[in-house]
Parts: C-alpha cells; structure tokens; sequence
C-alpha cells in the first residue's frame, strides 16, 4: 500500500481562524475525510497534536503497525498533523498513534470521528453520509413554528430504555424507535423530543454525558445514517428535536481527549481548574482558542448535520462557577478575584451567537441551577445568550409542596406560590427530567401522598398545574403514565403498567393537556411576559386552593385555571374573572376519562356582578378534590346582577 501523501484540505484562512478560536466549521476538514488526490480515491487525516513528537494512523488496513502511515506536521506551527492515505475508505477502523514528549506511546481515537465502534471497543471508523434527507419542509417552515411565542411541550428521552425488546434485554435500535416513538409522540402530542446525549460515551451506565465521540451518534443502535433517519421521521411527523450538548467536562478514557498528545491539551493542568470533583472527569481549557474552535464547532455540527432543532445545554452552572462544588483553597480566582469563570461565560455567549447567526430558528436551553442573572437574555445586553432556562426553582418548590399531607399544605401555600415572584426573570422552562426520578428520588408517582386514588389525583392536578403555568414544558419518559418505579439505565420502561385505569387515566390527561396547550394561545403567545398572567387569588392558603388568569395576543380570550390541592369538595368557591359573560369548564383533571371520580362537572357558568378579587364580576365553582379546572370565556353580555 503506498505511504501517506502530502495533501491539506484546511487553508491558511481556515487554520487562523482555528488558532484564533473562530473556526467554527472545522469538522468539515478536521478528522477524516474521503477525498480523491490524484486520481486516486483515499481518506484525508488532520488532527490537533500540537506537542506530540511523531503521529500515525494505525488500523486494520495496516495491521495497527505505528511506524506505516505518519503523518506530517503543518510548517505554519499550528500543531495540526495531516496526510492523505489512499486506497482506504468507508468502514476503515483507525486510531491516532501519538508519541508524547515524554516518550509514551498512546492510541487515541479521533476527536472529530463520525462513527465510532460499538463499546466497549474504542477505534473510530472513517465515514461518509449516503443519507437522503426528506424534511425539507419542516426545515423550510421551522421558523413559522419556532419562537418564544410559541409552544413547546418537550418529551425527554433516553433511547437505550424508552422501549426494550428480546425480554428486555436489548435497546430498540434507530430504527426501529422510528416507528414507535415518531408515532407515541405525535399521538401524545408532546411538540419535541429531548434526547438526552446519543453521542458516542464508553460507559451506558453514565447515560451519554460522558462523551467521548463528539461528533458522532452512539453506534449501540445503529449506522449515524440509521440516526439521520430516526430525526428525518420526526420531523415529517412534526416533531422537533433538542440533543443534549455537554460542554462541561468530558471524561479521562485512555481513548480520549485527556493527555490528547501526552500533555493537557484541552483541559487545565491544575486541577482545581481541570477536574471535575463531582464526575471525576476533565474541564476544558475554555481560555484555549483551539479549544473553543472545537466545541462550538461541534454544537453546530448537530446542527447542520443532523437537523437538530436545538441544543440543551448540560450543567451550565459547574461552567459559571470557579468555585462548584469545591471548598476553600480548592479553586483559583479569576484575574478580578472572583469566582465567576470569564472564560467559560464568554464561550457561552459566543456559542449562542454563533447558533442564532447560523440558525435563527434554533433554540438553546441552559440547564442552569443558580440565581445567576441573564442566562435567557441576549449577549447585546449583558445575558448569557440563551434561549430559555430550566426553571429549577419551580421543579423544586413544586415537588416539595405535593410530597405534603394535603392537610398540612396550608402551612407551606408559598411553595406553590412563590415561582411567580421570578418568573418572567428568564425565558423558563419547567422541567421534571430524568434527574428527579433517580438516586433514590423515587418516581414522581411515589412522591404523591395518600391512598392510590389521591395519589394519581395528585399527579393529575399537578400536571395540569404545570402546563398552566407560565413558560414551556418538559417531561421525562415514564412520567407521562405514572411510572412507578425509578428510571433504571438497564429497564425499558414498565409499558405493561398501560393495562391498569389509573395509568391509562394520567397518560390521557397528558395527552389532553398537550393538544390543549398547543392550540390555546393564551398559554404560550405570552409565555415569557409579564401580560401573559395575572393572579385571581393566591392568598387562600387556608383552603389551599390558587386561581389564575393566562392571557395571549388577545386579552378578551383568556384561559382561567383553578388548583384545589385538597381532597375535599369546595362549593360554592367564588373567582373574580375579567369579564362579564359566560365561562365554559374545558378541562378537569377529575373526569373519569383521566381516573378520576368524575361527580363534578361546572359546564358552563355565567358571571355575576359582584367585586371580588378586585373584579367587579364573579363566577360561583364547585371545586372537585384534588383538582385542577379549566375555562375559557365563551361569550361576552353584561354579567347577572346578584340577587
């Protein structure tokens, strides 16, 4: 086989704007490529190994013989090595042989492979995309549909356990989750799908989030190809797609991006900078141009490549923070003293520009834990660029409130309240994710209290509390029917719980509560605004109920939402409303369709004029335990006088 051959894809141009942490296309030329050079048809080879002593490309095609395919370093000091080796192509297993300054030998795989091999084998693969996309419609009408004023009702999954099969012992591949998942999703309504990190990871147990083959989709379940058509059947289906990004760390496999070249390339030397105490992983060097040129490169890859509709941000506070989860001593201050990390903020900001220039109808969603200010707002006005926020504080107010004896949530009515004090600080996103039903958390069904019925009742009321608060949505996998176990990374989920009323009742509910948000305006045309909620009464804490008003574009067809977070009946419970007329029941979380008793039915009720809750009508309710209901305005006239 003939020896490498001087060749470069990259320009002069290119490789500046690397070093000066501005590339941020260099997947189109880093790593390989199957090019013809000559006449003759082989794989181009450029990776970043700035102090590596000598580096060859070894694989099955040379029997992993080091001293066969060196490549050569670039004369213009930028530490990339690159050479052209023909007569390969497509399949060809390959790693990095890399000789450090201190004499190791090491075997890397490729940082900008597009597949890799099935774990726990560790060589990339070369690659090249034979996919034929079909959505061009979706991308041609993304933008109609994409927006802040727009719904979001987001489904999380895990693609090893959404659905198991083989007893349970297998995953359902790319494939195969095209069918049945494109067609649960759309059937339940849920607008996306947040997948958490399909990106190739050494270890399932870690759930994707430590990466180690960044640009390439988790070859357990298929081809990158197989992937390309799992999103192509979403989004024909209407369904867009959110991928995990973890920007964060990344982990220390002998095959990946630790001790790249025998030194810490692209993490910090000194460990209070470059290791994570709580995954025991690796922080970026986010001062490093190369480094930065490399990642948002690689968030925009998703992107481009694979269609993605959008980017969830991992662990955005452990990047914020100098300090995270790290005692006195154990972290150094920035050049002001602080503990804000500047370099990893000005990444973030540069990443959301460069999503929002290169695909404004993206979306970009801090997974952010702290009260830091600014992470939805735009980099022009000092924020940190991002899309939206996960509303952490709800999730956690909100879990806390339902594990109470109703008979004590009197006592603890803030918790309920206190979100719409800060809610329209960020463009939040409430999430109840994979995080709060491990660890022993329990699932979300366990936290409920009571008896079983009160339990699903809970569950029922707080769902419907959520999709009626302000912002967007996002559920994990499972919840949507009331599972009743942890998520395990080595179960599918309990499908069979489907065949109980219960189950059915909440996945009939969500399912409601989805195709309802979606075409009721006045849950999200104003769902970041302050004029998009108004309280009725959020004082009544002695009987534990709330009511409040959602309002869109229109204000004279508002939605009217009322919480009794007891198990008993309130009747004769009197609102203000906003107009006078008539106010139709549309949704109550107490039918017997969702597994509930469904004794209570308010229909349609006219107003009457009377002050109350600082409106001059009132409608008179009977509340159903444990309940959310639903009204919108059906016609206008002058209200009853009171009797």
């Amino acid at each position: 086989m003939p020896n490498v051959l001087g060749h470069s894809l990259l320009t002069d141009f290119e490789i500046s704007l690397f070093r000066s942490g501005k590339y941020f296309r260099a997947y189109e030329k880093m790593g390989s490529h199957i090019i013809q050079v000559d006449g003759q048809w082989g794989v181009q080879f450029s990776v970043w190994a700035p102090n590596a002593k000598t580096v060859s490309v070894v694989g099955n095609f040379n029997g992993w013989n080091r001293n066969s395919h060196p490549l050569m370093p670039r004369w213009d000091g930028s530490g990339i090595w690159e050479g052209f080796i023909p007569g390969i192509g497509k399949g060809e297993l390959y790693k990095y042989a890399i000789l450090s300054p201190d004499g190791r030998k090491l075997s890397k795989g490729d940082p900008f492979a597009l597949f890799w091999e099935i774990p726990p084998n560790t060589a990339s693969i070369v690659w090249e995309f034979d996919y034929k996309w079909k959505d061009d419609t979706w991308l041609k009408d993304r933008r109609k549909i994409a927006g802040l004023d727009k719904p979001y009702s987001v489904y999380e999954v895990h693609l090893g356990t959404w659905k198991k099969k083989a007893g349970g012992a297998e995953s359902m591949s790319y494939k195969e989750l095209a069918d049945e998942l494109t067609a649960y999703v759309s059937e339940m309504g849920f607008t996306h799908i947040e997948f958490m990190p399909v990106m190739e990871h050494p270890y399932f147990p870690s759930w994707g989030y430590q990466v180690t083959g960044y640009f390439a989709p988790t070859s357990r379940f298929g081809l990158p190809d197989d992937f390309m058509y799992l999103v192509d059947r979403l989004h024909q289906a209407g369904i867009g797609i959110i991928l995990d990004w973890v920007p964060s760390h990344f982990p220390n496999d002998a095959h990946g991006l630790a001790d790249f070249d025998g030194t810490h390339l692209y993490d910090h030397a000194d460990p209070r900078q470059g290791f994570h105490p709580d995954w025991k992983s690796c922080i970026y060097n986010f001062s490093r141009n190369e480094v930065r040129s490399f990642l948002i490169s690689n968030a925009l890859f998703w992107l481009d490549v694979y269609h993605a509709d959008g980017l969830r941000v991992d662990a955005v506070a452990s990047m914020l923070y100098l300090d995270y989860s790290r005692k006195e001593g154990e972290w150094v201050p920035n050049k002001y003293g602080g503990n804000e990390n500047l370099e990893a903020i000005s990444l973030l900001r540069e990443f959301n520009e460069a999503v929002y220039k290169e695909f404004p109808d993206a979306i970009t969603i801090a997974e952010e834990s702290t009260a830091w200010s600014g992470v939805s707002r735009p980099t022009y006005s000092g924020g940190l660029g991002f899309g939206m926020k996960w509303m952490m504080g709800w999730m956690h107010d909100t879990l806390n409130y339902f594990k109470h004896d109703p008979i004590h949530r009197k006592f603890h009515h803030n918790e309920i309240t206190f979100s719409m004090v800060y809610a329209f600080t960020e463009n939040f996103m409430l999430p109840l994710s994979h995080d709060e039903v491990v660890h022993g958390k329990g699932s979300l069904i366990q936290r409920m209290p009571g008896d079983e019925w009160q339990r699903f009742a809970n569950l029922r009321l707080m769902y419907g509390y959520m999709f009626t608060h302000p912002g967007t949505q996002l559920l994990f996998m499972g919840g949507e029917f009331g599972q009743t176990s942890e998520w395990n990374i080595e179960k599918g989920l309990a499908w069979e719980l489907l065949k109980y009323d219960y189950h059915k009742g909440v996945q009939s509910w969500v399912k409601t509560l989805n195709h309802y948000y979606n075409g009721q305006p006045a849950l999200f045309e104003k769902q970041f605004d302050h004029d998009g909620f108004e309280w009725i009464d959020h004082l009544d804490g002695e009987n534990s109920v709330i009511s409040y008003i959602r309002k869109g574009k229109d204000p004279e067809k508002p939605v009217i939402a009322v919480c009794n977070f007891t198990p008993v009946v309130r009747e004769n419970y009197k609102i203000g409303v906003p107009f006078s007329g008539s106010y139709k029941e549309v949704l109550n979380s107490d039918s017997k369709a969702y597994g509930g008793a469904g004794l209570i039915s308010n229909g349609t009720v006219k107003s009457i004029q009377e002050t109350r809750h600082g409106r001059p009508n009132e409608i008179t309710l009977t509340l159903p335990p444990l309940s959310v209901l639903i009204f919108e305005r059906v016609k206008g006239g002058r209200s009853k006088k009171k009797d």
